[in-house]
């Protein structure tokens, strides 16, 4: 299958990766601009599919079944921090990205690369986290496989885990960034920021002014809930890697829109907008494991609010925004003094192995 290029994706990259002499950087594994270049001059034009081309977080699988297929690796460091570890981290994640596919997850499956003399006590209490993890969500791991490499060359623990799930048989239209229209409102489930806060601390032993704990949760029991209750629901993404801000971009991109963004309507808890300020980072940008956004039609948005808000993991749900017409795709924040601002895609990696 030809893949084209939109003109608005050819204006997203300053210029082509070079693959006679460049070299993998950490931005292309940051989420943001650098991880949409890679994915789409090597990845989208190698594997392309109409599956693939739709550009959500898990493929639907056309057929009797409505499959869902998404797969995530985790590398995070530290492996253990407040609120979570990388077991936990690795079950969430991919529970998470079926979900927002509008599927109910079923089925894991769980590869871990590990590093010679990495500790049998650790890897146990990471094993016991996953399984945990997943008792909670209701899905079982049926499949996996463990790859030692040499003493110094695996820092300890990455788990690559594959998720499988099934589209219910009542949900006549699955969510897709594609289907976002202008005038549709833009939901956030709960306050941004708390994970990849989490971690910067942890990883930098940073004194904080309050407790912070990452939001690492599976989310889909929220998301059934919401698209069971609510008609109307265009699209659901989780935004982990590059933030609230990379999220909406992508939404935008994969449905022609644009968004405009409303700062004093985004949850932020006061210890991380704290932390944020003094370490110069945008909240917009940093990663969230347990919070989705929703993009739903705007006579839906009350009850879709309402049933955010009645659920444990949505009882901090805002309405930020609404999707507006805009063929460059571009992102605006209404600020707290009146004015507007650009929200582009994450430049950089300023928080590298956060998840």
């Amino acid at each position: 299958m030809k893949t084209t290029v939109s003109p608005r994706r050819r204006r997203l990259f300053s210029r082509k990766l070079d693959f006679a002499r460049g070299c993998v950087e950490l931005t292309h594994g940051a989420g943001g601009k650098a991880s949409a270049q890679l994915f789409e001059e090597l990845f989208r034009p190698a594997f392309a599919n109409e599956a693939l081309d739709r550009g959500d977080d898990g493929a639907q699988c056309v057929g009797a079944a409505r499959l869902v297929v998404a797969t995530d690796s985790h590398v995070v460091s530290p492996l253990f921090f407040p609120g979570g570890d990388i077991g936990a981290l690795a079950v969430h994640g991919t529970v998470n990205d079926v979900a927002m596919a509008g599927a109910e997850p079923k089925y894991l499956t769980a590869g871990f690369i590990l590093e010679e003399g990495f500790p049998l006590s650790d890897l146990r209490r990471i094993v016991d986290s996953m399984a945990a993890a997943a008792g909670e969500a209701g899905v079982a791991i049926v499949a996996g496989d463990t790859k030692v490499v040499e003493r110094g060359k695996g820092d300890g623990v990455f788990i690559n885990t594959t998720g499988v799930g099934f589209i219910p048989a009542g949900l006549r239209r699955a969510p897709s960034a594609a289907n976002a229209r202008p005038g549709d409102l833009i939901l956030v489930s709960g306050a941004i920021g708390d994970h990849g806060v989490t971690i910067l601390a942890a990883r930098e032993a940073l004194p904080l002014t309050g407790p912070i704990r990452s939001d690492s949760a599976a989310l889909n029991r929220l998301a059934m809930r919401l698209l069971a209750d609510v008609d109307g629901v265009r699209a659901l993404r989780d935004p982990t890697r590059g933030g609230l801000a990379t999220a909406v971009n992508e939404i935008c991109r994969s449905s022609g829109t644009g968004a405009l963004l409303r700062e004093e309507a985004i949850p932020i808890k006061r210890p991380v907008e704290a932390a944020c300020e003094l370490l110069g980072v945008d909240p917009l940008y940093l990663a969230n494991e347990g919070k989705m956004i929703a993009i739903v039609a705007p006579e839906a948005a009350t009850d879709a609010l309402a049933v955010l808000r009645a659920h444990p993991l949505g009882a901090e749900a805002a309405i930020i925004g609404e999707v507006v017409e805009d063929p460059d795709n571009f992102v605006q924040m209404e600020t707290a003094f009146g004015g507007k601002r650009l929200v582009d895609w994450l430049t950089g990696d300023p928080l590298p192995r956060i998840c």
